[in-house]
């Protein structure tokens, strides 16, 4: 069973999807995450001890070589639908309670930006991390994030903003979110925005990369 773990965690950390999936060149031929999480269910390994001890490993891994600059983009987005394949799987665990997780994320790109790259990197790291994602997509504005987390209570919420004349909606956002449930947690990210900008706007905290973003949730779900 630990051998079938150790593989899981592997075929994510490099990127394996499945069995006929030609990345990494050294796995080609080889069981992919999706396989190896199906061949793990069926040996009767607990879907808790899947995510905690093969996929959220993975994911810090992955997330760890990114903020290193050791891999880049592409790499990342292969991890990432490696994680996709296995969480597929355990999808049905989730609903039915059998896997417990962290705490729910909502996470969007604001209104008038149309960018999410690094929205779903986000994602697709803090699922890894063992949250429920409540992805709201592109071009969300304050009504959105606020029904979301009506429907969500103690949710966290993640803005995402690529561009200088979008980041400035950011501030309307997370002003409306606090007036209403001044306890939500807000975390900011994107190419535009800093530390300085996020304690402006009165945001949480300011994510320079997906890693610091699990870390930050992570560290407030403790």
């Amino acid at each position: 069973m630990e051998e079938l773990l150790e593989k899981l965690l592997e075929a994510v950390e490099l990127g394996k999807v499945d069995k006929k999936s030609p990345y990494p060149p050294q796995l080609k031929g080889m069981d992919g995450a999706h396989e190896i999480t199906i061949n793990a269910i069926e040996a009767g390994i607990d879907p808790q001890k899947i995510l905690e001890e093969a996929l959220i490993p993975a994911m810090e891994r992955v997330g760890k070589k990114f903020a290193d600059c050791k891999i880049f983009v592409p790499q990342m987005l292969m991890s990432a639908r490696a994680m996709g394949a296995s969480m597929f799987q355990l999808k049905p665990f989730f609903a039915s309670g059998d896997i417990k997780t962290k705490g729910t994320f909502i996470i969007g790109t604001v209104k008038g930006d149309l960018h999410d790259i690094g929205k779903n990197l986000v994602s697709m790291m803090v699922e890894g991390g063992g949250w429920t994602i409540v992805d709201l997509g592109v071009d969300v504005g304050s009504d959105r994030f606020i029904e979301a987390l009506k429907n969500n209570p103690g949710a966290v919420v993640g803005l995402s903003a690529l561009l200088t004349t979008t980041m400035v909606n950011m501030g309307e956002i997370v002003s409306s979110i606090k007036v209403q449930m001044p306890e939500t947690k807000i975390l900011i990210g994107g190419a535009p925005v800093n530390d300085d900008y996020c304690r402006k706007i009165g945001a949480d905290f300011y994510a320079p990369d997906p890693q610091k973003a699990v870390e930050y949730l992570n560290r407030i779900a403790s």
